[in-house]
């Protein structure tokens, strides 16, 4: 069963230097029909105005990733970390019992666009911790590219929850499948361009829960990036 989320039917706010479009219910922004899928919480698709950002704010119990699609962002956080990520990067941050950060963009002249993932953790309590990684993939293009993962193998980025998150970048008629075990699910999220998804067709910002079936099959239409979440 693949359930179609359409991007012009997500929740959307507009702070003037934020510009974001929720998947799944998130602040102001409630739909009882859209709290979330299986583990994950949280997809946000936002884009922030040069020199402006979150400033200092706290988070408990949660996995927050951050994928960066144009821009950069700079992340500060109260466990002493502070860098600069740019496409093809992503961070980690275990919120766990209590952390702080802020997230900015520093360029004064161009845009950020960033894809916000929450995911909730296995376990309550955990101590915060925050890695990043880089991940080429324009080195391995047209295929699946893992980036996180709960045994954080290949090099991936830990997540503290049974879920395995890739990311594909396609050229047009490019094809990439998943298989998926009998008790597991998958999430897929378009970043960019327009992808089949079997007999379905999605655009940038459509995003499509999917269980019961043996695979994720995608064939790209146009240039294409795209998230696949394989869940419990």
């Amino acid at each position: 069963m693949i359930r179609l989320r359409p991007a012009n039917e997500r929740g959307h706010s507009n702070l003037g230097w934020l510009d974001s479009r929720h998947s799944f219910s998130f602040g102001d922004y409630h739909d009882p029909a859209h709290v979330g899928f299986r583990t994950l919480r949280v997809i946000n698709d936002d884009r922030i105005a040069p020199g402006m950002g979150f400033g200092t704010h706290p988070h408990h119990d949660m996995e927050i990733l951050t994928w960066v699609v144009e821009g950069a962002i700079e992340h500060r956080d109260s466990m002493g970390n502070g860098s600069i990520l740019k496409p093809g990067e992503m961070q980690r941050m275990t919120a766990g019992t209590g952390v702080t950060h802020s997230e900015f963009n520093p360029s004064q002249t161009e845009p950020l666009r960033l894809i916000q993932i929450w995911i909730r953790p296995e376990t309550r309590g955990l101590t915060p911790s925050y890695e990043e990684r880089s991940f080429p993939v324009d080195e391995r293009r047209g295929e699946l590219v893992l980036l996180a993962a709960r045994d954080a193998r290949d090099g991936a980025l830990t997540i503290h929850q049974d879920v395995v998150l890739y990311v594909a970048r396609l050229d047009a008629d490019d094809e990439v499948s998943h298989a998926l075990r009998a008790d597991r699910h998958a999430w897929v999220q378009v970043v960019k361009g327009e992808l089949e998804l079997g007999e379905k067709t999605l655009k940038e910002g459509d995003g499509a829960a999917i269980s019961d079936e043996a695979e994720v099959g995608l064939r790209a239409r146009t240039p294409s990036e795209v998230l696949v979440f394989d869940l419990a």
